[in-house]
This record gives C-alpha cells, sequence and structure tokens, in this order.
C-alpha cells in the first residue's frame, strides 16, 4: 500500500485477521529460539520502530535524512544516562527519549527548511558525523562517559512472570512497537498525514489549500525523530551498553537503505527493512569474510532490481495475484 492512498485505507476483514495472526505468531519465537536469537529480534523491533519515523520524513513527506543515527543516538544515551546516574526504571526513560528527540528534531527542521534534496541529506549527514564526537567531548565525559561509553543492567521480567531478561524485553520491544505503529498508522490517516503527503506530491498546491509548508516540514521532522528516540532507547537497553563508535555515519546510511529495501511510503516497509538491517550483514559476514560489505552491496542491488518498489510493494503484488486466482 502506498503513500498516496494510505491516508483513506481502512483494515478489511482478511487483513484484521492476518494481523491477528501475526501478532500471535509473534510471541512465539521467545520459547522457541535461543536467547541469542531472542536479543537480536529485540533489535529488529527497535529498527523498525526506528525506520517508521525515517520512513515517515521520508517516503510520506519527501524530506530525505542521512542523519537519523544522531537520533537514534540521542534515544539511547538518553536512556542510558538516565538508568546508570539517575537510577531511572527503563520504561521512563522512553518517554524522555522520545520528549528529547521531538525537540531536536523540531528545531533542526526549523533551519533546514531553507534545504531540500541533496543539499538537505548533505545538513542531515552533517549531524550524524559531528554528534558521536560530541559524546566524545571531555566537557560532556560525565555523562556520556567518553569513549568508553556506558554499560547499564539489563531488566528483569516483573512481577515474578516465568520469563528470562531477554524473553522480557522481546515483549516490552514489541508492546511498545505495537503502540508506535498504530500511533504512526492513526497519524497518517489524519489530517496531519494527508498534509504531510501533499507537501510531498506538490507543495505549491498544497500551500495554496492553506497547508503551512513550514510547520508540517518541521513537526514531520520532529515526529520522525520522536520515532527514532524511542528506537534508540529500546536499542540501548536490549544491548545494555551506548559507545559514540556505535552510532557513526554508517547507522544513518544503513536506515535510509533500510527504507528503501523495505518499501518507501508503508508501513510494513519498516518491518522488512529492520530485518535487513539486522541480518543481511551477518548473512554477508558469512559468505565472504574477505569482502562481506561486497556481498552487501551486491544484495542491496538485488533487492532493488527484483524488487524496485521495496519488498512492502513485491509482497503486496505477490498477495494480490494469489487471492485473484483463489
Amino acid at each position: 500500500m502506498g503513500a498516496g492512498n494510505l491516508p483513506h485505507a481502512a483494515l478489511a476483514p482478511w487483513k484484521r485477521v492476518a494481523v491477528a495472526a501475526c501478532l500471535a505468531a509473534l510471541c512465539v519465537p521467545p520459547f522457541v529460539l535461543s536467547n541469542f536469537s531472542v536479543f537480536q529480534l529485540t533489535l529488529v523491533i527497535a529498527y523498525a520502530v526506528v525506520l517508521l519515523g525515517l520512513n515517515m520524513l521520508t517516503g510520506y513527506n519527501g524530506q530525505i535524512s542521512l542523519g537519523h543515527g544522531a537520533f537514534y543516538a540521542i534515544g539511547a544515551y538518553a536512556a542510558a544516562i538516565l538508568m546508570d546516574h539517575y537510577a531511572v526504571p527503563y520504561w521512563m526513560t522512553l518517554p524522555v527519549a522520545a520528549a528529547l528527540c521531538l525537540a531536536a528534531g523540531f528545531l533542526f527542521g526549523l533551519p533546514a527548511l531553507r534545504l531540500e534534496g541533496p543539499y538537505l541529506a548533505l545538513a542531515t549527514f552533517a549531524l550524524a558525523v559531528a554528534l558521536p564526537q560530541l559524546l566524545k567531548y571531555k566537557a560532556f565525559e560525565a555523562w556520556t562517559g567518553g569513549v568508553q561509553g556506558i554499560t547499564i543492567v539489563k531488566p528483569d521480567a516483573p512481577l515474578g512472570l516465568p520469563v528470562n531478561a531477554d524473553q522480557w524485553l522481546y515483549f516490552f520491544a514489541l508492546a511498545v512497537a505495537i503502540l508506535m505503529f498504530s500511533l504512526g498508522r492513526n497519524l497518517l490517516r489524519g489530517r496531519i498525514g494527508r498534509a504531510m503527503v501533499a507537501v510531498r506530491d506538490n507543495p505549491i498546491a498544497a500551500e495554496a489549500m492553506g497547508i503551512d509548508i513550514a510547520l508540517y516540514k518541521s513537526l514531520t521532522f520532529g515526529v520522525s525523530a520522536m520515532f527514532t528516540g524511542v528506537g534508540g532507547a529500546l536499542g540501548a537497553i536490549a544491548v545494555q551498553f551506548v559507545a559514540p563508535d556505535s552510532f557513526n555515519a554508517f547507522l544513518s546510511i544503513a536506515f535510509l537503505v533500510g527504507i528503501v529495501v523495505g518499501g518507501l511510503g508503508t508501513l510494513q516497509g519498516a518491518v522488512y527493512g529492520a530485518i535487513f538491517i539486522q541480518f543481511v550483514p551477518n548473512i554477508a559476514d558469512r559468505i565472504s569474510r574477505a569482502a562481506p560489505w561486497a556481498i552487501y552491496g551486491i544484495m542491496v542491488i538485488l533487492f532493488v532490481y527484483v524488487a524496485p518498489g521495496g519488498v512492502a510493494s513485491f509482497v503486496h503484488y505477490v498477495s494480490r495475484r494469489w487471492r485473484r486466482k483463489t
């Protein structure tokens, strides 16, 4: 389902059944997979929340960002600092990370209003390059831990639930992701979502219809950063460690690759892109330890060639053909 028709779309009965079945199936992996595999799936969930936010900005609003790794880092460090220095419960760090990234994204979006296309991409890329260096700056070492980073303790399951820490974090991340995807879907189906798409498709016509382009662009940037910050906090809690070198510029590029491969302007594309980000580099490394990034590049080209509209579009096309035959 593309960006243009999502605001008017409603879930068909068969889709509701499919969603319910998927949610039930998502509860199974923690009980049949190893702890490490469950940890990997938790990261997939965190990345899916990030890509949902980036897709709002790029897929639905048409703004290109190569700096969302910086907002991911802000969310991750917010969670780590609050947990390590102030003993804040892990679940309370998520709204704080969301608020910080919402403000940071909105403020960054204001000066970026004068930039479009490659110029905006370059400005956001500069943010991704600069932030890891700021995290290493001596004046901030007392909070960020400098180059050594911050190690945090993985939270245990509450109320004596019969699951281990990895299983609990998986379910916690899944619940947060369901909340964020529901929020994102409702946002995109409403007036704000229609305005975002209108600004992307024809800004002159959108302005003629009374849409405040500057406000909606800045607001979209802020909301996109908010989703990314929540994903960053989830990632930090799962990994139990943050350090400046974990948030280099390649992370931002990987996020952009994820939404392109997954499918621009689609909610489900965020999930497919997150799976790609988490597992394809590992597969490439297993195929060739001498040149893993060459294999990674070939895989990206294959995905783009086979599914130019993204995996989400390809899956939608296949399912539509299957329904016609049945």
